[in-house]
């Protein structure tokens, strides 16, 4: 078969036209999946990019105002050292100590601590406040170490205000190089909570501040308990600390819930910020969207799928219909044998083969005897009985498939034996004769023996279109004969001519 052929074919065919309508919206579900894996990619694309904006700049705001007041620290340590700072008045002195000092809202306190813990200079009042921070982590370790640099201690809260504040410290150096104090200044840690409170990250997104060691200086949401602790030895954690930046997706040790973490080191601070959104919050509006394209794509493929496989099934239907209607066509609907049509047709084409190949094809031409007494001595409904009990004997006796027994009008049957000869032929009438010979109809008192028939037989090969005239012509010389027997016509193997007496078989 040619390709165009084969094309045309699949073109018209029934089942690949529902197959496609079947595959075609699979194919829409795995097309809209795809779409919605690049949908859910993309809310991730944006949450990292928000994630790693809000970082930068809320890193950005906290080392601002740690240099602010970095920079104070530095200008009191200055101050300090300068001739005209000792031999000022005390209250000159706190004005030149702090002519530098930030002057910021979030600012908590900025105080010159002596060497003993006291408070020597106090920025918001003269005289100074009292008060003694010997005991503060701060004061010993710049007591401790002469290099230490700008420290950020623990959160505390502070003896002075009673808030909770980051502090700030800077050494204090005698001319001799000996501890003469501490500066310090602090920052609210209201601070932070107004700078995280302005950023929305869902409901389980997060906010935290570090030290280095792993205490935590601030959260959002605020919870009290939470400032303090040292989460120092967690996964995240060790994870921030050995990276420096990045970004990740981890569980909270605080709570359990599963975050995606940006996160880096504030300047060149001892400071670790980041900002956590939950990983649930980042897919809830694409799952939301997610759902709503799904569920109308499933409909819409399933009401899709449902329909082809209707039709599909209607064109089964209908295809069996036409089975039947051409199986009907082709059938007696008494007896249930093969009608006229199937007749003419298979014995064309029966006719067709033994002229190609050369074997001879038979017909056997049978006819009920006396079956108008049957008919008018019981009715017609037992000589319907009759009809049917014959087409039975004549099924009986033919075993091969190609045979094919046809009523082709009233009480008159023909038997098709394609590749029979005379001889095989003959012995499918006697066969026939035989199963006739048993047939009862209870109903009416019919015994066995009292239907017969009359059979011609015709067989050939070069003269297979004159078969159907010679069996009949046969037919009816078994009858003139006196019925229930077999006449067959002249063998084309005997050079018999049509018009010969016809050879006389006994029933």
């Amino acid at each position: 078969m040619s390709v165009p052929d084969r094309l045309m074919r699949a073109l018209t065919s029934n089942r690949n036209w529902v197959a496609l309508g079947v595959l075609a919206p699979i194919g829409m579900l795995v097309m809209s999946g795809l779409m919605l894996l690049d949908l859910r990619r993309d809310a991730w694309d944006r949450s990292e990019q928000t994630s790693g904006n809000l970082l930068q700049v809320v890193e950005r705001d906290i080392a601002r105002n740690v240099e602010l007041i970095d920079l104070s620290l530095q200008g009191i340590v200055d101050n300090l050292r300068a001739p005209e700072t000792s031999e000022a008045s005390p209250r000159t002195r706190q004005l030149i100590l702090f002519d530098r000092a930030a002057t910021a809202k979030d600012l908590g306190v900025l105080l010159v601590i002596d060497e003993s813990g006291e408070i020597a200079v106090d920025a918001a009042a003269w005289p100074p406040r009292k008060g003694n921070y010997a005991d503060r982590e701060y004061f010993r370790a710049h007591k401790a170490r002469l290099d230490l640099g700008l420290h950020i201690g623990q959160p505390l809260v502070s003896r002075l205000t009673g808030e909770r504040m980051l502090p700030f410290s800077r050494r204090i150096s005698k001319p001799d190089g000996s501890f003469g104090g501490v500066a310090l200044g602090t920052l609210k840690l209201a601070y932070f909570t107004r700078l995280f409170d302005r950023i929305g990250l869902g409901r389980d997104g997060a906010i935290n501040l570090y030290l280095r060691n792993g205490t935590r200086i601030a959260r959002h949401p605020y919870a009290e308990a939470d400032i303090g602790v040292n989460i120092a030895g967690t996964p995240n954690f060790d994870r921030f600390v050995r990276e420096g930046s990045g970004a990740f997706i981890g569980t909270s040790v605080r709570d359990g819930v599963e975050r995606h973490y940006a996160f880096t080191q504030v300047g060149d601070l001892p400071l670790i910020l980041n900002v956590a959104v939950g990983t649930a919050d980042v897919e809830a509006q694409w799952r939301t969207k997610a759902l709503g394209i799904a569920a109308i794509v499933l409909a819409l493929c399933g009401v899709t799928i449902a329909l082809s496989l209707l039709f599909g099934r209607e064109l089964r239907r209908r295809a069996e219909m036409h089975a039947e209607v051409a199986r009907l066509s082709c059938t007696d609907a008494l007896t249930g044998l093969a009608n006229r049509r199937r007749f003419e047709d298979a014995y064309a084409r029966a006719g067709a083969d033994a002229r190609r190949t050369g074997e001879p094809m038979s017909l056997l031409m049978v006819d009920a005897d006396h079956f108008k007494r049957i008919n008018d001595k019981h009715g017609h409904t037992v000589g319907d009985e009759v009809l049917k009990g014959l087409a039975i004997c004549l099924q009986a006796g033919v075993n091969r498939p190609g045979d094919l027994v046809c009523r082709i009008g009233g009480e008159e049957f023909v038997l098709l034996l394609p590749k029979t000869d005379e001889a095989g032929a003959l012995r499918v009438a006697d066969e026939v004769h035989a199963q006739v010979s048993r047939l009862t109809v209870g109903m009416a008192g019919i015994a066995a023996g009292a239907v017969t028939v009359s059979i011609g037989t015709a067989s050939g090969v070069s003269r297979a279109e004159d078969l159907y005239a010679l069996a009949d012509a046969a037919v009816y010389e078994a009858k003139a004969a006196g019925r229930n027997r077999t006449r067959s016509a002249p063998s084309e193997i005997s050079g018999s001519k049509g018009g010969e007496r016809l050879r006389v078989i006994a029933a």
